[in-house]
C-alpha cells in the first residue's frame, strides 16, 4: 500500500498529473507538459520514459518554435469511445479513440419523437456497424455519450418533459442504451453537448464562461460557467426557448404563451414561408434561400436573428457569459442572423455585459454535439488514473477536459 506523502505516493500522483494534462489538451510537447503541471523537465522526461514504456502514451517528433520537441499523447490503441446524437429528425454515431481521433462516423435520417424503441433500435445497429468497420474489438469500448434532444431529469435519469419527446415517456436512455450495449452510457441533452463540444475545440475554445444556442426544431441553450457545463439541480438549466417573449403569443408545446421557441423554432418558422416557397421547405433551404439574396427568406432570418438577441440578452444580464455562439442550421446564415441578434443584444442587454459579450457561429456544424457525446464520456470517466506496475501501465485513463477530435 501506499502512504501518504511517501514517495512511491508523490510518484504516482506525478503520473497522473501527466496523463491528466495530456488528455485535456490532446497533444502536448514536454516542454508543455512542464508548464502544464509545474513539475522539472527532468521528471516530466523520465515520467514520459515510463509511461511510454507502459503504452499508456505514444511520443512522436515534432517541432515547437523551430525547435525539434517530441509529441506526446495517449495511445490510440488504449480504446474506443462512442457518441450517440438523438437530433428530432436524425440519428448520428461516431467512434473514436483515446488519441482523440474519430475512427467513424455516419448519419442517417429518423423520426426520434415517433418511437424511443425504433431510435434505439438504430442506434444499437448504427454502433454495431461503425465498431465493426473500425476493426477493433467490443471489449475496447470504454463507454458511451449519449445526446437526446430534450432536459434529463438528474434525479431519474429520464426526460424532464414529455411534451418534447412524447415517444420517449418513461424512458431512461441511459439505462436503455447500456443495457443494450453492455457498457456505461453517459447521458445529457444536445444542447449542452454541443456546448461541451464547441468549448473544447471549436469556437468557445480558450473560453471559460459562454452559451451555446442551438436553434433546430427546438430552442435550447448549453451553459458554460467558469470552464464547466452547468446543467442546474434538475437537470434543466439552458432551456432558453422558454423564454416568455408575449403573454398572447402562440401556444407553446410546453403549455405556455409566446416562448422564444415559437418565435424562432423551424416548427413555427417554416410555416410563415411555405405558401410561398412550397410545403417541404427546409430550414436549411431557407437559410441558403436567404443567402441567395431572397428577401422573403432574409425577412424571416432577420425576425428570428432579433427574438434569439432578445434570449441572449436575458443571458448576458443574468450570467454574462463571455461568449454566445449560434449552433444549428440557422448558423450557417452568417451576419444574415448575428447581426440582428446583435442590435437586440445591444438593445436589451445591460451595457457592460453586451459591450464584453463576443457572438459566433459554431465551427463544429451538424457534428457539434456527437463530438460532444464523445468528450462527454472522456470526461466522466473520472479526474484519477489506475496505474499499476512499475512501468504506471494505464488500466483506466481519465481527464477533465476533451481536446479535439479530428
Amino acid at each position: 500500500m501506499e502512504t501518504p506523502g511517501s514517495q512511491s505516493s508523490l510518484h504516482r500522483a506525478n503520473l497522473e498529473r501527466v496523463v491528466r494534462a495530456v488528455r485535456m489538451a490532446g497533444s502536448l510537447t514536454q516542454a508543455e507538459i512542464a508548464r502544464a503541471t509545474g513539475l522539472s523537465a527532468a521528471t516530466v522526461s523520465n515520467i514520459v520514459r515510463e509511461l511510454k514504456d507502459g503504452g499508456t502514451v505514444e511520443v512522436t517528433p515534432t517541432s515547437a518554435g523551430g525547435r525539434r520537441a517530441r509529441s506526446v499523447s495517449l495511445s490510440g490503441d488504449a480504446g474506443i469511445v462512442i457518441g450517440v446524437d438523438f437530433g428530432h429528425t436524425h440519428l448520428r454515431v461516431a467512434v473514436g479513440n483515446l488519441a482523440h481521433q474519430v475512427l467513424a462516423e455516419e448519419a442517417e435520417p429518423l423520426d426520434v419523437d415517433a418511437s424511443a424503441a425504433e431510435g434505439f433500435d438504430r442506434a444499437e445497429q448504427l454502433v454495431s456497424r461503425l465498431i465493426a468497420a473500425t476493426g477493433i474489438g467490443r471489449d475496447k469500448v470504454v463507454g458511451v455519450g449519449l445526446g437526446v434532444p430534450g432536459p434529463i431529469d438528474v434525479s431519474s435519469g429520464t426526460l424532464g418533459s414529455t411534451s418534447i419527446l412524447p415517444g420517449w415517456s418513461g424512458i431512461n436512455p441511459a439505462d436503455e442504451l447500456s443495457g443494450r450495449l453492455g457498457v456505461p452510457v453517459h447521458v445529457d441533452n444536445d444542447a449542452n453537448l454541443g456546448a461541451l463540444g464547441e468549448l473544447v475545440w471549436g469556437s468557445g475554445r480558450g473560453v471559460k464562461d459562454l452559451a451555446y444556442i442551438k436553434v433546430a426544431s427546438g430552442v435550447g441553450a448549453g451553459l458554460v460557467i467558469d470552464g464547466r457545463v452547468y446543467r442546474g439541480p434538475g437537470g434543466t438549466a439552458g432551456e432558453i426557448g422558454h423564454i416568455t417573449l408575449d403573454e398572447s403569443g402562440p401556444v407553446c408545446r410546453c403549455g405556455n404563451r409566446g416562448c422564444l421557441e415559437t418565435f424562432t423554432a423551424a416548427r413555427y418558422v417554416l410555416p410563415l414561408l411555405q405558401s410561398s416557397h412550397g410545403p417541404d421547405l427546409t430550414m436549411e433551404r431557407v437559410v441558403q434561400l436567404a443567402r441567395e439574396g431572397d428577401p422573403g427568406c432574409r425577412r424571416v432570418v432577420a425576425d428570428v436573428g432579433r427574438h434569439i438577441g432578445s434570449g441572449v440578452a436575458n443571458l448576458c444580464n443574468l450570467l454574462n457569459p463571455s461568449r454566445v455562439v449560434l449552433g444549428g442550421d440557422l448558423a450557417e446564415a452568417g451576419e444574415l442572423v448575428l447581426a440582428p441578434i446583435r442590435d437586440s443584444v445591444s438593445r436589451y442587454a445591460i451595457p457592460s455585459a453586451a459591450r464584453q459579450l463576443s457572438l459566433a457561429p459554431g465551427a463544429l456544424g451538424g457534428r457539434a454535439e456527437v463530438l460532444g457525446a464523445l468528450a462527454l464520456v472522456l470526461s466522466e470517466m473520472g479526474d484519477s488514473s489506475l496505474l499499476q506496475g512499475s512501468a504506471g501501465t494505464l488500466s483506466s485513463a481519465a481527464g477533465t477536459r476533451t481536446p479535439a477530435f479530428t
